[in-house]
């Protein structure tokens, strides 16, 4: 933004410059058409016109040219700020991004947008009314001293106005902001929801309950406005007693010969000048207290957060083997490793560690005797393979998902692999079938394969799975895990979470996380259980 504060400074005394000059110019010609009847021929007034025109050209130019660049830095502060609270989103453990995914998702989407008033209405006001509010009255005392000292005299009242209307208006956007990302998450929860209470026939509850927040949020909205209205119609009421105490200062002084017809001018045509700055600046400053709350919001999301630590150590191209301490856990190459146990008792989390996202709930995690908080993340995170207990999915094409990681070298039989080839065949448009987000168009079942599908077709030597066969019939299930020990014995690291008695009995390493004995699987070989 320094280049747009210098370029808008630069124009800031184009504007008074050419807007103090017009009026001197505008001045004279009236007082000299009226005074001087000579002076009525046309071509005694051409020099003049010209250079009143001249005047009024230049600040027509400077504020368009001003309102342009204005337009270019809002824009480019605001992608930055934007970029800036995705980055760090992005870069949260996964329980504090879903703790404030909301906040980051109103601040993106709305509440930065708030931010162009401020710096295409409010900066370009702010410059003008700290050059030409004390040029313009400077030049007033210069023709007129008393005028100038009315103009004093009533100019503070509109600060003072400002800081008082401001207060209530700080805490009214604060609030509001607060209201917005309450409103938009419960909004979004609904929607999400709507296929779930159609097929229990609840829509007409959820539709009330829509209306409901719409009202809540127009409500909001109205309140701050209103503030915007008072703020505007006090400063104006302000502005035009200033300007008529000047106007009738000077017809008294006028009537009685106490001044020459050109200085009155020149001080009337300048009044309001010295008021109109100030005016913007306080219409502008209420209109821009949301993007200014939202960008104070911005920087404590940025600056609060805490983002999961990356080393700078990266691992040497040969099988890879984890170890956990707590609990005991030893993965190594060739081996399907199975971590069972109740919901709750930390099996994610613990998946989520060894991929550096959170922190170890206790004890150490090391990958080839290197603690993986030393590890470069996206280093370690481009030798593994991730099923997240929800596949990722995202709006586009089949063959986008299948390939959001990296393209796949044989992306057939990965297809095969997950029995996902089937899926492909019952679609409309095979691999170029559009989804919608989190895999809408497809069944739970369909997307789990096409999950797995993505991991069972990627080179990377580690695979972790997170309730792999999840949402799959029984054969299907099976050749799905007859596919991931097939992995293992090729040489893979395989962590694979799971609760179902199949998923157990292809262990070569059954881990539980609870004190409860959970019973060796018939066929499956089961490792040492803490």
């Amino acid at each position: 933004m320094r280049r747009f504060l210098a370029a808008g400074t630069l124009f800031g005394v184009l504007i008074a410059a050419a807007t103090i000059g017009s009026a001197v110019v505008f001045a004279a010609i009236v007082a000299w058409v009226i005074t001087d009847p000579g002076a009525r021929r046309l071509d005694e007034l051409t020099v003049p016109v010209v250079v009143l025109v001249s005047l009024w050209t230049i600040r027509t130019a400077a504020q368009w040219l001003q309102g342009r660049l204005s337009q270019r830095g809002a824009s480019a502060v605001i992608a930055e700020l934007a970029d800036q609270v995705l980055t760090t989103a992005t870069a949260l453990p996964p329980r504090d991004l879903a703790r404030r995914r909301d906040d980051a998702a109103v601040l993106v989407t709305r509440g930065l947008d708030g931010l162009r008033v401020y710096f295409t209405t409010y900066l370009p006001s702010l410059f003008l009314a700290a050059i030409l509010t004390p040029a313009t009255a400077a030049v007033i005392a210069f023709y007129d001293r008393p005028s100038a000292l009315i103009v004093l005299v009533t100019l503070p009242l509109i600060p003072t106005f400002m800081v008082l209307i401001g207060l209530a208006t700080a805490e009214r956007s604060k609030a509001a902001l607060v209201t917005m990302s309450t409103l938009q998450s419960r909004m979004l929860d609904l929607v999400a929801g709507l296929p779930t209470l159609r097929a229990l026939g609840r829509t007409g509850g959820a539709a009330t309950r829509i209306a409901e927040l719409g009202a809540a949020h127009r409500r909001s909205t109205m309140a701050t406005m209103r503030i915007a209205f008072l703020s505007a119609f006090a400063l104006e009421l302000l502005a035009t007693l200033g300007v008529a105490l000047v106007a009738v200062s000077i017809g008294m002084r006028l009537v009685y010969g106490e001044m020459t017809l050109t200085a009155g001018l020149t001080a009337l045509l300048l009044a309001p000048e010295v008021f109109w700055p100030l005016r913007r600046v306080g219409a502008a400053f209420h209109s821009a207290q949301d993007g200014k709350t939202a960008v104070a919001a911005a920087f404590e999301f940025i600056d609060n957060a805490t983002a999961a630590p990356s080393g700078t150590r990266t691992l040497p191209d040969h099988p890879v083997t984890i170890t956990i301490d707590r609990p005991a856990v030893l993965a190594r190459p060739g081996e399907v490793t199975v971590l069972t146990g109740p919901n709750g008792a930390g099996k994610t989390t613990l998946l989520q560690a060894v991929l550096g996202l959170n922190p170890p709930p206790a004890g150490r995690i090391a990958v080839n005797g290197v603690d993986v908080a030393e590890l470069d993340r996206q280093s370690w995170w481009s030798r593994v393979a991730w099923l997240a207990h929800r596949p990722v999915l995202v709006p586009g094409t089949v063959r986008d998902n299948l390939e959001l990681f990296g393209p796949l070298p044989d992306a057939a039989a990965a297809c095969r692999a997950a029995c996902f080839d089937a899926v492909l065949g019952e679609l409309p448009d095979g691999a170029h079938t559009v989804i919608g987000r989190g895999g809408v168009g497809l069944s739970l079942g369909q997307r789990q394969r096409l999950g797995l599908a993505r991991v069972l077709g990627s080179t990377a030597p580690v695979l972790l799975l997170d309730e792999p066969t999840a949402h799959l019939d029984g054969p299907t299930e099976a050749r799905v895990l007859h596919q991931i020990v097939q992995r293992a014995r090729r040489g893979a690291t395989v962590i694979v979470v799971g609760h179902r008695h199949p998923v157990l009995s292809i262990a070569d390493a059954l881990v539980r996380l609870d004190p409860d004995p959970v019973p060796e699987p018939e066929g499956g070989a089961v490792g040492a259980t803490p």
